[in-house]
């Protein structure tokens, strides 16, 4: 590890609202300074200096959903590997989630996957334990021993649980040991076996359709229950427009509720399922037109890619709009990518058998600033929020190195930064990824903006950038 001063870069950081152009001081492992010609500072003495002029620096970003299928589903993916793809798309911290084989319930499993993150992992990553034992929703998992094991949230994402007794004693319970509740939102009962979205698209594809409400219902059975208890409830992946206005209502009112937007769920529509004309034209019914595929990329109708199936599915162009609305405004403050890797033979089959998930890690930054930045939604700080400042305060993850806070370039806290440049043209090729799986639907997708080296621990674990390299 070498002591780095990255000069001359935007220095974007929400957590001490700095957003100029500014040096940084990076000395064993730490940040040292960030401030104005820092190369006359007596610290910056043998530092190896690095031009970033035209770039932004930025805490390292920070991702609170991702499935990194170890242990019991290492085909897919692994904790090496998914860590990997976080340096590639510029995240320094992942929150894997405990819909592993066997399910990370009890305090054995929660060590088992902290040890093999210490020695394999080139990227900080935590641990959300289970809510309910074997993620069946029906007995609480040791919620005290496994805030002790080191979890910094719990959650039974990939389920959600339908009891509203056990779900309220799981709150009482996590509120004691301080931590928040993450709720992967879904009414059974309403879903029933729905493959992608109720509407227009699933009446013409003569596919089980998945209706909105299965979402809103759970979303607002959690704002009466964070209401109740006083716990913070934070709603996963959200999708539906209706869920949208239930947070920002009970938000307003000061209901510790959150919810979080995936790229997917803001980028696409349920007419990708179809892959129809419509979808890829200009005329302003879904977010991205046809600039941002190469035409020998756009699928012919109809395409039934399973690419194209997750949970919650893609919804209608209106669903859309209001979760950029909800970015927007404030009412949706989290950004994570639900990356959920899948072997290819596992995608390869009906629509209706595949399994739910796509791989987002390496493709949600440049989705962010495509789609969010450069089509002038979100200001380039607000997204930065978004991925540092905002999942450091909903979630306690720390540097276990100083036990200080993560997001954020303080002086003397832990130097996890991400360089990126925002205008940088690119088309993401989902056979270089670093991943185990490939089910990615934005193969071939042209993309502005893409971090370009990533520092965990003062140590460069990813970068294209000139005079920056890997190790140093």
């Amino acid at each position: 590890m070498s002591d780095l001063l990255l000069c001359g870069g935007r220095v974007i950081d929400p957590s001490r609202q700095i957003d100029a152009t500014l040096d940084v001081l990076i000395r064993d492992g730490r940040v040292t300074a960030v401030g104005a010609s820092l190369g006359l500072h007596p610290e910056a003495a043998g530092a190896r200096r690095v031009d970033v002029s035209g770039k932004v620096v930025t805490p390292g970003l920070i991702d609170l959903h991702v499935h990194l299928r170890e242990p019991g589903q290492t085909s897919k993916e692994n904790i090496a590997s998914g860590a990997m793809c976080g340096a590639r798309g510029g995240f320094t911290s992942l929150v894997c989630m405990p819909n592993t084989r066997p399910a990370i319930d009890d305090p054995a499993a929660v060590g088992l996957v902290r040890d093999l993150a210490r020695s394999q992992a080139c990227v900080r990553v935590f641990v959300a334990g289970a809510i309910t034992k074997d993620l069946e929703g029906a007995e609480l998992a040791p919620i005290g021993a496994l805030a002790k094991a080191g979890v910094v949230a719990i959650t039974d994402d990939g389920r959600c649980i339908q009891s509203n007794e056990v779900m309220r004693r799981a709150l009482e319970y996590a509120r004691m040991f301080g931590l928040t509740v993450m709720d992967h939102c879904q009414d059974y009962t309403l879903v029933t076996e729905g493959v992608m979205h109720e509407g227009f698209w699933s009446a013409v594809l003569g596919l089980r359709g998945w209706p909105a409400v299965g979402e809103d219902a759970i979303v607002a059975r959690n704002i009466l229950l964070a209401r109740l208890t006083g716990t913070p409830i934070h709603c996963q992946h959200i999708s539906s427009g209706r869920s949208v206005e239930l947070l920002r209502a009970a938000r307003a009112e000061g209901v510790p509720i959150s919810g979080e937007a995936c790229p997917h769920h803001f980028t696409l529509t349920d007419s990708a399922v179809a892959g129809s004309d419509k979808f890829w034209s200009a005329d302003g019914a879904s977010l991205f037109a046809a600039r941002l595929m190469p035409a020998d990329h756009r699928p012919r109708w109809p395409s039934y890619d399973t690419n194209f199936k997750m949970n919650p599915p893609l919804r209608s162009a209106e669903d859309r709009a209001a979760i950029v609305d909800g970015l927007k405004d404030g009412t949706l403050d989290i950004l994570a990518s639900d990356h959920a890797p899948h072997c290819n033979y596992e995608k390869d089959v009906e629509f209706d058998f595949a399994p739910f998930g796509i791989m987002g890690l390496e493709t949600e930054l440049g989705l962010a600033l495509t789609e969010l930045y450069h089509a002038g939604h979100l200001s380039l700080a607000r997204i930065i929020d978004l991925y540092t400042r905002r999942p450091a305060a909903l979630i306690p993850i720390v540097a276990e190195e100083n036990g200080r806070r993560l997001g954020t370039l303080e002086p003397g806290y832990a130097a996890d930064v991400t360089i990126l440049d925002p205008d940088l043209e690119w088309i993401y090729d989902v056979r270089k990824t670093a991943s185990r799986s490939v089910n990615s639907p934005f193969h071939g997708w042209k993309l502005k903006g893409k971090a370009v080296a990533t520092i965990c621990r003062g140590r460069v674990v990813w970068s294209e950038l000139a005079g920056l390299e890997v190790g140093g």
